[in-house]
């Protein structure tokens, strides 16, 4: 099969299509042939050597999520057959045409997404659904913030909030506020350079209950600040930087609770778990039209380092995909 296999970490030049071999299932295990994948923060770290697959793979091909049909099922697979559609994230591998994974780890596409688009769902959905409600605690009347609102955790997070009936104010740059409002963003605040926080206590003057935040550097007092009491920070990037000074002592006064998470490095049991929850909960918000995946642009596979290019630069809105075949 072909595959992007990385012989050394640079820019998005080191991103080379070779010939590998076919991944084989284990008893548990389906393979995908995968006819498209997407772009993540992530990926782009691990092109860098920033971001290792916790796998530690003879060959590194890195790539998080996948939409695409069964090709071959393991001795004790239920539940799926070959020509099935399916759609998911992997620690790493999905930047090929085919991809082992667990089959309860695998999700349905939804009937309403052509699977051309289902590789816009998962990591970002179940990244925001994770953030915003199973650890964050959100639901119906409750208020979210969400920095960097128009990329694709953002645009997932406000449709979720929306859905569960709470209220979601989010941040990003003014070029990019009229999209985050069409979603359904009840506040949106321009990032930087304009006083976000104080736009934040104006409309919202007790707080908000859950923040969703990407960014971490500066952001992270601010969030201090803008979080109501006994509210939740939830911490799932790092765009900003990993080092700030914050004011504990509102931490404390505050009885904020500050979650750090990552769904990459999780023991594959609990990524099933989450999987499981997000096909009962989540993949019935899709079929019934309240969610959909936003898609920014797409990409033939041969033009990945161009798409690695086009991440970097910010402009995007919603997902960057990748039609591997």
């Amino acid at each position: 099969m072909r595959a992007v296999v990385l012989r050394e970490h640079g820019g998005p030049d080191v991103l080379q299509i070779e010939e590998v071999p076919d991944p084989t299932p284990g008893p548990d295990d389906i393979v995908v042939a995968v006819a498209h994948t997407a772009l993540n923060r992530a990926d782009t770290l691990q092109r860098m050597g920033l971001y290792a697959d916790p796998r530690q793979r003879d060959i590194e091909i890195p790539g998080l999520e996948y939409a695409g049909t069964v090709a071959e099922v393991g001795a004790d697979v239920t539940g799926w057959s070959v020509g099935d559609q399916v759609m998911g994230i992997e620690a790493g591998g999905c930047y090929a045409e085919k991809v082992v994974t667990h089959s309860r780890q695998a999700l349905p596409v939804p009937s309403t997404v052509p699977l051309a688009d289902a590789a816009a769902i998962a990591e970002v959905f179940l990244t925001a659904w994770d953030a915003l409600v199973v650890q964050g605690g959100l639901t119906s009347g409750r208020w979210g913030l969400i920095h960097a609102g128009a990329s694709g955790v953002g645009t997932a997070g406000i449709q979720i909030a929306k859905a569960i009936g709470a209220r979601i104010a989010v941040t990003c740059s003014a070029g990019k506020a009229d999209a985050c409002r069409d979603l359904g963003a009840d506040v949106v605040l321009e990032r930087s350079p304009a006083d976000w926080l104080g736009a934040l206590a104006d409309a919202v003057p007790a707080g908000v209950d859950v923040i969703l935040d990407v960014v971490g550097g500066d952001e992270a007092d601010r969030n201090l600040k803008a979080v109501r009491t006994d509210g939740t920070i939830v911490q799932v990037g790092l765009m900003g930087g990993g080092s700030a000074p914050v004011n504990m002592g509102l931490l404390l006064m505050k009885r904020v609770t500050w979650i750090g998470t990552t769904l990459r490095s999780r023991p594959v049991e609990r990524k099933i778990a989450l999987m499981q929850r997000f096909i009962d909960e989540i993949i019935p918000l899709f079929e019934a039209g309240a969610l959909r995946p936003v898609i920014d642009s797409r990409y033939p596979f041969e033009q990945l380092p161009a798409a690695h290019e086009y991440m970097e630069s910010n402009a995007n809105v919603g997902k960057i995909l990748i039609d591997v075949t």
